[in-house]
C-alpha cells in the first residue's frame, strides 16, 4: 500500500474511533434517562377535597398543590403570554432552539459560567418532570435529548397542556389552576389578562417574584410580560395599558383557611389508616364527611363562649394565667356519624384534639354506665340503695377506702333514680359493689369504651381516664334503643371520575334491650327535671344527660341527648390544673352544651324518645320508692312490664 493509502486509513480509523467514542459518551449519557413513553400512564398528583354533609368544603389535601385542567379551560392570553415570555418558537421547533442555544454559548462562555439557559418550553417540561435544577453541560444534554423524545410523541398542544399543570409556580402551587386560587381565589378560566401575566411571569423564579411575598417585584415582572404580550401582537396597545395600570391584592390564603380543623385532622388520620396516605394526598379524591358545618359552627361558638367566661371567672377566683381548654363532641344517635368535633379554643395554638385524643376522668358522668348495667341486671328505679358512710378493704389491709358524697350529707335509704340524679357517691359505690367490677367493665366496653379501666370500686366516679368521644358514643346507645354504632366521620370517598372507592363498613350491635335503654333515658332526663343538670332546662326539647366533675375541680363534663343527637362537653386546664372552686360540670361544661343544643336543636323537627311496648310510665314517690297515683309528691318513671327486680 502507499503512503497516501495508509494516511486516508489513517484518517477514517481515527474518525471512527473518534465517533466510537462520542457514541460511546452519548450513549453512557442517555443510558439512565427516563423512559418517555412512561408520560402515557402519567397522572400528575391531584388536589383531595374534603366537604361537610352540607356540601361546605372543609379543607384542600395534597403533597404538592396542583390541580389539573384542560387546555381548553386555560385562557388563550394565558397561553400567549406563556408563548410570548418563554418560547415564541414553540410551535415551530422540534423541541430545541439552536439558534438559541448558539446565542447563550457565547454569552456562558463570556461570563465564564452558566447564566443564560435558552431552554424551549419542551426542554423545561423534560427538566421539571425527569431532571434535576443544576446548571450542567451534562444536563442540558439530557434535556435536549428529552425535549426531542417528548416532539415526537406528543403535539404542541399536549406539551403545553402538560407544562402548565405541571410548573411551578411558588407558594405550594404546582400548574396554574392551584396558581389561579392559590393567588387570585378563583379558577384560571376566570383570570383577566393582568391575573394572566402575573401568572406567567412566577416561574422564572416563583420564591422571588410572589405576589405572597413580594408583591412589587409580581407586578414588575407582571409588566415585562405584559411588554413580551405587546411586542407580538397577542394584546392591543390599549389592553397592555389597561393591564398595567390595573390595581389588585393578591388573595391572601392561609393554612388556617381549613374549617373545622380539628375533624380534619381526625379524618385525615381515619383515611390513612383505610386508603393510605399515598392515595389520600395524590389521588384528587373527593371526601364527603358526615360532619354538619352549621352544627360546627355553633359548637365553636359555644365553646368560645364558655371558655371567655370560664376564663374571666377563673381571673376573678385569682388564678394566675388562666388557661382553660375544652372540648365538644356530636354525633347523630341513629347512624353514629360526628356531626360536629371542636378539639379545643385554638388550632392554631394547639391542634392538640382534647374530643378524641384527651383522655381525662369523667368523674360522675362515668356513672350512667353503671346504672344501665343495674337497669339491664333487673334493678328498677324505684330499687333502694343505702346512703351512709362506708368502708371499703382495699388492697393493703392496713388502707380502707371512705367515699364522700360531694355534698358531705347522707340521707339513708334512697332510690336508684335519686342517687343518680342526684349523683350521690356512695350509694353509687355500693351498686357497683353488688354489681362486680369486672361486669362493669365488661359492659364499658360493649359500650365502645376501649381506654384502659381500672377493675375497682373507685371506677364508678369516674377515675379511669378515657375519651370524650368514647364517653359520648356510649351515651348515644341510651338514646338508640341500646344499639352501639361505632361513630366514623365519613360517609363516603369519590374518585376524580366520581367512582366510589369507599365506604366505611357500619359497625353496629345491640348492646342493651330496648325497655332497658328507654329506663335509663328516663332517668337521665330525671338529671335534668329533678337533679344536677337543672341549668340544662329551657331548651323546650326532651333530652337527658349527666353532669361530672373531678376532684379539685381539675375537670368538668356534661354529656347528654336529645332523641337524634347525642353530645359531650369537657372543660379543664392540660396541665391538669384547678379550674377553680365550684366550677363543676353543670357550671362550667354544661352551659356550652346548653348553647350548643338549643341552637342546633331549634330548626330541627320535635321528636320524642322511642317507648317500647313493654315498659310503662308509673308514679313514684322518688325518695321511698313507693308507686302510687294522684298525689303532688312524685315523678313518673319508667318500669319494665314484666320482669324481676332486684332489692
Amino acid at each position: 500500500m502507499t503512503k497516501r493509502s495508509y494516511f486516508i486509513g489513517g484518517i477514517f480509523l481515527g474518525a471512527a474511533l473518534c465517533c466510537g467514542v462520542l457514541m460511546g459518551a452519548i450513549f453512557a449519557m442517555v443510558r439512565d434517562l427516563p423512559q418517555i413513553r412512561a408520560l402515557e400512564d402519567f397522572s400528575p398528583s391531584a388536589i383531595t377535597r374534603i366537604y361537610s354533609a352540607d356540601h361546605a368544603l372543609l379543607a384542600q389535601l395534597y403533597k404538592k398543590k396542583r390541580d389539573p385542567v384542560p387546555l381548553s379551560k386555560i385562557p388563550d392570553k394565558l397561553k400567549q403570554a406563556l408563548i410570548a415570555t418563554e418560547d415564541r418558537q414553540f410551535y415551530e421547533h422540534s423541541g430545541v432552539d439552536l439558534k438559541g442555544i448558539l446565542r447563550a454559548i457565547v454569552h456562558d462562555i463570556m461570563a465564564g459560567e452558566f447564566v443564560e439557559g435558552a431552554s424551549t418550553l419542551t426542554q423545561q417540561l423534560a427538566k421539571t418532570l425527569f431532571l434535576t435544577p443544576k446548571k450542567t453541560l451534562e444536563r442540558k444534554l439530557k434535556e435536549a435529548f428529552l425535549a426531542f423524545q417528548l416532539e415526537r410523541r406528543y403535539t404542541k398542544d399536549e406539551i403545553l397542556e402538560l407544562y402548565l399543570n405541571q410548573v411551578y409556580f411558588g407558594s405550594g402551587a404546582y400548574g396554574v389552576e392551584a396558581a389561579a386560587r392559590r393567588f387570585f381565589g378563583k379558577s384560571v378560566s376566570r383570570l383577566d389578562i393582568a391575573e394572566c401575566a402575573l401568572i406567567v411571569g412566577l416561574p422564572k423564579a416563583p420564591s422571588i417574584y410572589s405576589p405572597l411575598v413580594n408583591p412589587d417585584l409580581a407586578i414588575k415582572r407582571r409588566d415585562v410580560v405584559l411588554h413580551q404580550m405587546l411586542e407580538v401582537g397577542a394584546i392591543s396597545r390599549e389592553q397592555y395599558e389597561t393591564a398595567k395600570n390595573r390595581s389588585f391584592a393578591p388573595v391572601q390564603k392561609h393554612d388556617n383557611e381549613t374549617k373545622a380543623p380539628y375533624f380534619v385532622d381526625y379524618v385525615k388520620k381515619t383515611l390513612e389508616e383505610k386508603i393510605g396516605a399515598a392515595r389520600l394526598y395524590t389521588d384528587g379524591l373527593t371526601v364527603q364527611t358526615s360532619l354538619s358545618y352549621k352544627m360546627q359552627k355553633a359548637a365553636q361558638k359555644a365553646v368560645q363562649k364558655g371558655i371567655a367566661e370560664l376564663g374571666r371567672r377563673m381571673e376573678a377566683h385569682g388564678i394566675e394565667k388562666p388557661d382553660p381548654q375544652a372540648g365538644l363532641i356530636a354525633l347523630d344517635v341513629s347512624t353514629g356519624r360526628i356531626l360536629a368535633m371542636v378539639g379545643g379554643k385554638d388550632y392554631y395554638k394547639s391542634p392538640y384534639n382534647r374530643a378524641t385524643m384527651a383522655k381525662r376522668q369523667p368523674g360522675s358522668a362515668f356513672k350512667p354506665i353503671v346504672y344501665a348495667l343495674a337497669i339491664e341486671e333487673g334493678f328498677s328505679q324505684n330499687t333502694l340503695l343505702l346512703d351512709a358512710p362506708v368502708a371499703f378493704q382495699g388492697a393493703d389491709p392496713d388502707v380502707q377506702w371512705r367515699p364522700e358524697n360531694f355534698s358531705n350529707t347522707y340521707q339513708g335509704e334512697i332510690t336508684l333514680r335519686k342517687a343518680l340524679t342526684h349523683s350521690e357517691n356512695i350509694p353509687s359505690v355500693r351498686l357497683m359493689e353488688k354489681l362486680g367490677t369486672a361486669s362493669v367493665v365488661a359492659f364499658a366496653r360493649s359500650l365502645g369504651i376501649e381506654s384502659k379501666l381500672t377493675s375497682n370500686l373507685s371506677l364508678v366516679l369516674g377515675t379511669s381516664e378515657l375519651t370524650l368521644l368514647e364517653l359520648t358514643s356510649a351515651y348515644s346507645v341510651f338514646a338508640n334503643q341500646g344499639r352501639y354504632i361505632r361513630p366514623t366521620p365519613v360517609t363516603q370517598i369519590r374518585d376524580k371520575n366520581r367512582r366510589i372507592v369507599w365506604r366505611p363498613k357500619i359497625n353496629r350491635r345491640i348492646v342493651m334491650s330496648d325497655a332497658g335503654a328507654a329506663i335509663v333515658v328516663d332517668m337521665l332526663r330525671g338529671v335534668i327535671d329533678e337533679g344536677t343538670g337543672k341549668k340544662a332546662r329551657g331548651i323546650a326539647r326532651p333530652i337527658g344527660g349527666k353532669t361530672g366533675t373531678t376532684n379539685n375541680y381539675k375537670d368538668a363534663l356534661f354529656v347528654g341527648f336529645s332523641p337524634t343527637i347525642a353530645a359531650g362537653v369537657w372543660v379543664g386546664c392540660d396541665d391538669y390544673t384547678t379550674l377553680g372552686r365550684y366550677e363543676t360540670g353543670a357550671r362550667a361544661a354544661l352551659p356550652i352544651w346548653k348553647d350548643f343544643m338549643k341552637n342546633v336543636l331549634k330548626d330541627r323537627p320535635y321528636r320524642f324518645f322511642d317507648m317500647p311496648d313493654n315498659v310503662v310510665r308509673r308514679q313514684m314517690d322518688p325518695d321511698t320508692g313507693e308507686l302510687f297515683f294522684d298525689t303532688p309528691k312524685h315523678v313518673t318513671a319508667l318500669f319494665r312490664k314484666e320482669g324481676r327486680q332486684k332489692d
